[in-house]
């Protein structure tokens, strides 16, 4: 019978960031997945409720016209798309929407703006003001915004952002065959400028790009160098979108992600490793698999930034099924 008493990763020992080297992660990576996904489990009981699932909504608060390349994007102005593109919309739109998403169960708010960097200015007056209001609802407030200094962060901190969503995207290896406009040295002084903040760091990437196996390995890797480790790690499958380079990607295969998701959750066993992008390309068994693996939140809603996402409705039925239910953060402090 599954345990009542959710686990405290405050009593749990956690592994120090870097502790794993690239042959040792390569060894777990290459084991036979049944095995890998077993032990990952067991490292899931032990830092975290397996009866429990984070919900959480992502809001894409300005829509396309980035100057970055990034080959995977269809919000990129380099490619023809054809995606909605808008300006930061009121501040009481994205109250209303956070609202609407913690009635339907999400306790964290995601928001995201297709900006290469935080420019300081009104736009960024308002962001911080979206910040404010989301925190208001008593739910976990993240945002995606690019680049920042050191002062910008300090400014999301004071608002209220508890993590900033930062991805490295792959290896550092093939990183440069996916994005030319900003170096992978850039994504790591982001990261070092939200945890000199105190913010937390939401660091992810996606699979299916083209990578290798040995840069799956290395983007594993590279997120256990990230210290302090990240609380927040998104595994996205690439959704190949017409118009980009990556536009004609073959679909990762779901074993491929529920391996990922099993070598994440054991090298970095405190963070909440969130299924992200490409759940409609994958078998509620798929699914299942990656939950069993480590994977512990979600994205719900119909839209991921422009992709689709399953419903609401769809991920509610999954998650009966499962015996699942909604995590419940503690209160934050004002």
């Amino acid at each position: 019978m599954m345990s009542t008493t959710a686990p405290n990763p405050s009593t749990q020992a956690k592994p120090a960031p870097g502790s794993w080297d690239r042959s040792a992660i390569e060894a777990l990576y290459t084991r036979p997945l049944l095995d890998l996904v077993f032990e990952a489990q067991q490292v899931h009981r032990r830092f975290h409720d397996p009866g429990k699932l984070q919900l959480c909504t992502l809001s894409n608060i300005k829509s396309g016209r980035c100057p970055e390349d990034c080959a995977y994007c269809p919000q990129s102005a380099r490619y023809d798309t054809g995606v909605d593109t808008w300006s930061l919309p009121e501040v009481s739109e994205i109250a209303a929407q956070a609202q609407a998403a913690k009635a339907a169960g999400s306790s964290r708010f995601c928001m995201g703006a297709a900006w290469r960097e935080v420019r300081d200015g009104a736009e960024f007056d308002r962001v911080i003001d979206m910040v404010k209001a989301v925190k208001a609802l008593d739910m976990e407030v993240c945002v995606t915004l690019g680049l920042l200094n050191q002062e910008q962060a300090q400014r999301l901190k004071a608002a209220g952002v508890k993590a900033y969503n930062h991805n490295i995207d792959t290896s550092p290896e093939y990183y440069e065959r996916i994005i030319s406009t900003r170096r992978f040295e850039d994504r790591l002084q982001t990261i070092a400028h939200v945890q000199a903040a105190g913010m937390e760091v939401c660091c992810g990437g996606i699979l299916g790009m083209g990578e290798t196996e040995a840069d799956r390995i290395g983007f594993v890797e590279a997120l256990t160098r990230i210290d302090p480790a990240p609380t927040s790690i998104p595994i996205n499958a690439l959704v190949p979108v017409t118009g980009t380079p990556l536009g004609e990607q073959a679909i990762v295969d779901p074993l491929d992600m529920v391996r990922t998701i099993a070598a994440v959750r054991i090298t970095v066993p405190t963070a909440n490793i969130r299924l992200s992008a490409g759940r409609t390309h994958m078998s509620d068994e798929a699914q299942t698999l990656c939950f069993m693996a480590g994977a512990n939140s979600i994205f719900t809603g119909d839209k991921l930034l422009t992709t689709d996402n399953p419903g609401t409705n769809h991920d509610q039925q999954l998650m009966a099924k499962l015996g699942l239910e909604p995590l419940t953060p503690e209160p934050q402090a004002l």
